[in-house]
């Protein structure tokens, strides 16, 4: 099979991802569930000329010198983020199929109050939940309602770019890691630079572009970022862990001061084979503020709890909505709902 008909393939069954790997079929991620479309096993040999045949003469070269490669590639019918590694001696990879567009938050099926969050003018916004859970689909949609409309300079570091914007309302200027810049604390030193309205971070994962997005977002930028947590009650405990004991008051008061809203989110299979998000949001309030400041994040879950007027939503009210629509299961209802604090 030729990588080219295999990814056409893939876009016809609507998968997120292509597996390939010696000794195994080859594998496409619908829903949950990676469902094999080959009957053979792929040998040694044809993992490794399928993997690499999407990559130009310069970049099997990378990939030879270092065993990886991770990289955005396009075709005449689309984008794909390729991660290419060596599993004990043999070549396999995985390939992500990418949207051609941001899709809307109206064509996500995202409640209102991400819109809300999308019109913030300042402060921070995070978008939270373990991986593969749509957080960059998000992310990106709300970059895209900005973008349509408001006349706003959109600036984001992303690593790498997944979802290209085109300019509508806004400019959105678009840097990746390793192309366009050196790292996220780098890009986003230079992002507070060249005159932003907004700014969004691919993802936090340093002490030092934690504390430059929060100065960024109490200095009146509108900045959106990703976290990798399992639930909003560890949002506290995980920013604070890649902070030094001293500066924890520091960060605590900073959170506060600038962050406006947090979105946690599932993606679960629905009955007819799609996708559908299921979230939780705080929105930050004085409640919110001092719990921020003083004590565990375990208590933002009374929040959220007593917070319906200011559109907050619980993760038992939002998948209680898609069952009553039946868009989803009860058992991937109570799947979720194990993991979550009652």
């Amino acid at each position: 099979m030729k990588i080219a008909e295999l990814l056409t393939y893939a876009r016809e069954q609507k998968a997120a991802d292509i597996h390939i790997c010696a000794g195994a079929p080859i594998f496409l991620r619908i829903g949950r569930d990676l469902t094999p479309v080959t009957k053979e096993q792929l040998t040694v040999q044809q993992s490794r000329e399928l993997s690499l045949q999407l990559l130009n003469e310069e970049q099997k070269a990378q990939f030879e010198e270092k065993n990886d490669f991770d990289s955005m590639i396009a075709d005449e019918n689309g984008r794909y983020r390729v991660n290419i590694g060596s599993f004990d001696g043999k070549v396999g990879s995985v390939i992500r199929i990418l949207p051609d567009r941001p899709m809307t938050i109206t064509e996500l099926k995202l409640p209102p109050v991400i819109i809300q969050c999308a019109n913030y003018e300042k402060g921070m916004v995070l978008i939270t939940g373990s991986t593969s859970q749509g957080k960059t689909t998000t992310m990106a949609s709300m970059i895209n309602h900005v973008n349509e409309n408001y006349r706003r300079h959109v600036v984001t570091i992303e690593d790498p770019i997944e979802y290209v914007h085109t300019n509508i309302k806004s400019v959105v200027r678009q840097r990746e890691i390793g192309k366009d810049t050196a790292d996220f604390n780098t890009g986003l030193r230079a992002a507070l630079r060249q005159d932003p309205d907004a700014i969004a971070i691919g993802e936090m994962r340093d002490y030092e572009t934690i504390k430059i997005a929060l100065t960024a977002a109490e200095t009146g930028v509108f900045v959106l970022s990703t976290l990798h947590i399992i639930s909003i009650d560890k949002i506290i405990e995980r920013l604070l862990s890649y902070a030094p004991a001293e500066e924890e008051m520091h960060v605590r008061y900073l959170l506060a001061d600038c962050l406006r809203a947090v979105i946690h989110q599932e993606l679960l299979p629905t009955s007819d084979g799609n996708k559908r998000v299921a979230c939780e949001v705080l929105v930050v309030t004085d409640a919110a503020k001092n719990i921020l400041r003083r004590r565990g994040s375990f208590m933002l879950r009374n929040v959220i709890t007593s917070g319906k007027r200011f559109n907050m939503m619980t993760m038992s009210d939002s998948l209680g909505a898609l069952l009553d629509e039946g868009i989803i299961t009860e058992d991937v209802a109570n799947g979720v709902m194990a993991n979550y604090s009652t």
